[in-house]
């Protein structure tokens, strides 16, 4: 069997990964595709104050990387993962308006935190998965998940206080965001992040720009850009500090990288558990070179997945050429300076819906799985975690310090199992 599957040409109602369709019909799939992880991919690097353009650049390559090291056969698109937002924060003091001063300190983490995932995936590769599944069971990767979520409240509250058209354009955004996701059609539901942006940054321009009612947006910035140029790459500086807030994540990811890669086979039909530990090296992998330019650090994404339930359309292919699209658009500076210009208040409604939606859907992982909280091993992991977590309770060594999501994330991997050491085998179910 060779590396690569030779991608037959189809035009069934259900097109596999190791099928192609038509370039008329694969390239408006592709655009589709790039929506899908466009909202995530762009506001995740704005509300840690970092370049737009770089991140939509590193999604591309990262992406087309993962694409290579998963010989094409686990149809995944790599855009900024939102677990990083916590600890980002964190590490460099950001403020939430502008760019990050401290993205460098950052940059560091990431890459460590990469190099980490990379290492798993390797020893994944060599010894399979098992292990995995018995240390970060569904009630672990949860309390996990949630307390990320809870941990970024103290943030989005701080963006969201302001004036009275401050706040008011925040709820209104947050209230666009659900009431898309609740009523609408289920295309437009995949894309909601991005639509409540576009509607928020509509709200400004009418009754700022407009009336004259808000501060409007200002576009000195936009004329000013070129139409085509390189993003700008920021290099990357190491410091325990940051390292060891940022590291952790890499719990977080390969629980998203496994649960992705499951549903894949679940929705497709097809085993790909034999790719978990060439998904993890690969998304490790890109989560480097991601940092090591000034980028976010990348995961792959629930939102392309809704897209190919949707369609039922599976190509791998598809993502190569999203990828190649995304690439394109970074090297557009106009499009990043439009990017920049997304007013405060928009960010702060996109702030508390997402970080809400973190919470909320890593908590599914307890519903979906059926963890039952009434046995006290489950109950004081999560309850242990989730107050560290959201109390950002840190740990100073020296001039090493773990915050409250690597505490939190400590917390639930070892409580979980010295709470489970001589139960019988029935107890240890979720």
């Amino acid at each position: 069997m060779s590396y690569f599957p030779t991608w037959r040409l189809t035009n069934d109602a259900t097109v596999m990964p190791d099928e192609r369709l038509p370039t008329s019909a694969g390239v408006p799939m592709a655009i589709q595709h790039l929506l899908a992880m466009s909202g995530s991919t762009i506001v995740a690097p704005l509300i840690m104050g970092f370049d737009p353009n770089v991140a939509v650049f590193f999604s591309g390559i990262g992406t087309l990387l993962f694409f290579f090291l998963t010989a094409g056969r686990v149809p995944s698109y790599l855009g900024s993962s939102f677990a990083f937002i916590a600890v980002v924060i964190a590490a460099t003091g950001y403020s939430g308006t502008g760019a990050n001063p401290n993205v460098a300190l950052a940059l560091g983490g990431i890459i460590v935190c990469g190099a980490v995932y990379a290492l798993i995936g390797l020893i994944v590769m060599s010894v399979g998965t098992s292990w995995v599944e018995k240390l970060m069971p569904p009630v672990v990767t949860g309390a996990i998940g949630v307390s990320i979520g809870l941990n970024l409240a103290p943030v989005a509250i701080n963006q969201l206080k302001g004036t009275g058209s401050h706040i008011t354009i925040a709820l209104l955004t947050v209230l666009a965001m659900a009431m898309i996701s609740a009523y609408g059609p289920r295309t437009t539901r995949r894309i909601a992040v991005l639509l409540a942006l576009v509607f928020g940054y509509l709200l400004v321009l009418i009754f700022g720009n407009g009336l004259g009612l808000v501060p409007g947006i200002n576009f000195a910035a936009v004329s000013n850009a070129d139409w085509l140029g390189l993003p700008h790459f920021v290099a990357p500086e190491f410091q325990w500090s940051a390292i060891t807030l940022i590291a952790p994540v890499a719990v977080v990811l390969v629980a998203e990288n496994l649960g992705h890669i499951k549903a894949l086979g679940s929705i497709t039909g097809q085993n790909m558990d034999r790719y978990i530990g060439r998904g993890f090296l690969g998304d490790g992998l890109a989560t480097m070179i991601s940092g090591s330019g000034g980028g976010t650090g990348v995961t792959t994404y629930a939102e392309n997945i809704g897209v190919m339930a949707m369609t039922k359309v599976y190509s791998s292919l598809i993502f190569v050429m999203a990828a190649i699209f995304a690439i394109m658009l970074s090297m557009s500076p106009k499009f990043g300076a439009i990017l920049q210009t997304i007013p405060a208040p928009v960010l702060a409604g996109l702030a508390v819906s997402v970080f809400g939606l973190i919470a909320s859907a890593m908590a599914r992982i307890w519903i979906v799985n059926k963890v039952d909280f009434a046995e006290p091993r489950n109950l004081f992991t999560v309850g242990i975690a989730l107050i560290l977590g959201a109390g950002d309770f840190t740990i100073t060594i020296g001039s090493f310090a773990l915050g409250g999501i690597g505490t939190a994330t400590l917390a639930a991997l070892v409580l979980y199992q010295l709470l489970g050491i001589n139960k019988k085998p029935e107890t240890l179910a979720d």
